[in-house]
């Protein structure tokens, strides 16, 4: 054991572990970030395509990422480094009367969550994103305010930040176990050595369960794999993310953006789930995913596929995150099963977070904390998960 003492250690240097060590070093506090890999943002987060959302169908979802919309929206203003962001809107299209309706009733909660979205009939979507397939088009959702930047750059931006204000990061260090006396947290064990701490964040993505159980806890928290490819960069056609939740054999819902250098980023969601670590990718991703775009938006036929990845969606039974402090033992705090979100909930959990940590919560963040709260049923799932 060190002798440094620190108020929080966070065990992840993520989508979510980068902002929350951020917003705790606001509050004055001592942090100590640890993560596995050699710089942050190389566990999932290199892996997300960029999208920014609100339009989820859980309350607390989107109350979260409000948060971060702002936090990306100002970021470049505030802190002069450009995180690529770009408010092009979501957009949900329905060829089926079965999607519409789903997206229609969905507009309820979403509304009385104070979200900007409404449905567009067919020439009112077509306005908005021309190059989208005209035939059996019946409609769909769109947010203006949501959007998209660069994963790698936000994690950047957001370690730089950080540093600024006093955290410590340990790379290349794996957490071996969280440290118990009494009931309550006293410190993390590393391959490395260890560090004292009477508050452990569990940030640690699809490695979440684990580091839980080497506490004497568990959380239900299973990775898959989801892969997801970019093309060669072509002059802006697209501004929206374009999302079409069909099930087809062998895939579910599919989304696609233009990023600000041009490139077609799109990721589809496996069905059957991919479950386990394995981030090899596939053969047969690229051709189920290029049918599927190429039927949408015919347009997209012509661009060249650059790379493709595979990357690790930490799930939860209902599709929707663990927040909340432990039952069973005091000072240890979850923050994980962001089920492929984690890049659009990070910096509004991490807000969250530190608020919890300091005692200053809201009563809007209680109603937060009991919907994601550990010891929930993980009944019913996340309508947009």
């Amino acid at each position: 054991m060190t002798t440094s003492v620190y108020d929080v250690v966070v065990v992840g240097a993520g989508s979510v572990g980068m902002p929350t060590t951020m917003y705790l070093a606001e509050k004055g506090l001592k942090v100590l970030c640890v993560d596995q890999f050699a710089s942050p943002g190389q566990g999932s987060n290199k892996a997300a395509i960029g999208g920014i959302r609100a339009t989820h169908s859980s309350p607390a979802k989107i109350r979260l990422c409000l948060d971060s919309l702002q936090t990306f929206s100002i970021w470049k203003e505030e802190h002069g480094f450009d995180l690529e962001w770009f408010q092009g809107g979501y957009l949900f299209v329905a060829y089926r009367a079965e999607e519409a309706k789903t997206l229609k009733d969905l507009l309820v909660v979403q509304k009385a969550a104070g979200l900007d979205i409404d449905w567009y009939d067919r020439d009112a979507l077509l306005d908005i994103a021309p190059a989208l397939e005209p035939e059996g088009l019946l409609g769909g959702t769109f947010s203006p305010g949501d959007g998209s930047a660069s994963p790698m750059l936000s994690a950047c931006a957001f370690h730089r930040r950080a540093v600024e204000l006093g955290v410590e990061c340990r790379f290349n260090e794996r957490v071996t176990g969280i440290m118990r006396r009494k009931g309550a947290v006293v410190g993390v064990r590393t391959d490395k050595g260890g560090y004292a701490t009477g508050c452990v964040v569990n940030a640690a993505g699809p490695w979440a369960r684990s580091l839980a159980q080497s506490g004497g806890l568990d959380v239900p928290v299973n990775p898959d794999g989801h892969e997801a490819g970019i093309t060669e960069p072509a002059q802006r056609f697209l501004r929206p993310m374009v999302v079409d939740i069909r099930r087809t054999p062998g895939a579910a819902n599919y989304y696609f953006h233009q990023s600000a250098n041009g490139q077609v980023i799109f990721c589809i969601t496996p069905d059957p789930p991919l479950i386990g670590t394995d981030r090899r990718e596939t053969s047969e991703f690229l051709p189920m995913v290029a049918r599927r775009m190429v039927k949408l938006m015919p347009k997209v036929a012509n661009l060249k596929v650059r790379r493709t990845w595979r990357g690790l969606y930490p799930m939860t039974p209902d599709g929707s995150p663990v927040v909340g402090w432990s039952g069973t033992l005091a000072g240890y705090v979850d923050a994980v099963g962001m089920c492929g979100q984690g890049y659009m909930l990070g910096p509004g959990v991490g807000a969250l977070l530190a608020r919890m940590v300091t005692e200053t919560t809201t009563p809007e963040d209680a109603a937060v904390l009991h919907e994601l709260r550990p010891d929930r049923e993980f009944a019913g799932v996340e309508k947009l998960k």
